[in-house]
């Protein structure tokens, strides 16, 4: 405060502000605040996703020729669903693809055979290879394996339930592109 400026000229100085200076005020914290909003929605359509963790399963011939061949033949995508990455140590002959808000699709190779898997079973052919499915209901998984059966090598895919004939169709296009067709080798049936 100068001493030749009275009280009252002192308060009409300081409440006179530049409208430029009102205006960046008040567009800096709006503009922020959509920053933010925008950030969040990007941030939420493409989350990070964890490494899929996969347990030990029985595969004696998953460090095979063919099942090394398959992998590495195997694409990014399967639908909407991004190649994973597997927590170390990985199986060998596994592969999986995930999205957010869905269990992972899980390819393993060099399986043993599957048990249900006799001469009487039912096979599905899709785009040239033969599948053996075997439902997850009956034991509380949401998901269903399908094995294709007719390779050489037993491959099983497992997809969570509600994902439609997409990933077996891409599926079916790979291991046909990738390994010749082979007799079939279904247990006999069982007599009680």
């Amino acid at each position: 405060m100068s001493e030749n400026t009275s009280p009252e000229e002192n308060a009409e100085e300081v409440e006179r502000r530049s409208p430029a200076l009102i205006a960046t005020a008040t567009a800096l914290p709006v503009a922020l605040i959509i920053g933010l909003v925008i950030a969040a929605v990007v941030a939420g359509k493409n989350p990070e996703l964890e490494p899929v963790a996969l347990g030990p399963v029985p595969a004696p011939t998953a460090d095979s020729a063919a099942c090394v061949s398959l992998l590495g033949a195997l694409p990014e995508t399967i639908g909407d669903f991004e190649r994973a990455e597997l927590v170390e140590p990985s199986p060998a002959g596994a592969a999986a693809w995930q999205r957010s808000e869905s269990e992972p699709i899980v390819l393993r190779c060099g399986l043993d055979r599957p048990a249900e898997f006799d001469q009487a079973a039912a096979l599905q052919v899709v785009n040239g290879v033969q599948w053996f499915q075997v439902s997850g209901t009956d034991i509380g998984l949401a998901a269903s394996t399908w094995f294709a059966v007719d390779r050489g090598e037993y491959i099983g895919i497992t997809v969570p339930d509600g994902n439609g004939p997409t990933p077996i169709q891409e599926f079916s296009d790979t291991i046909s592109a990738t390994l010749p067709q082979q007799p079939l080798d279904p247990a006999p049936i069982a007599v009680p």
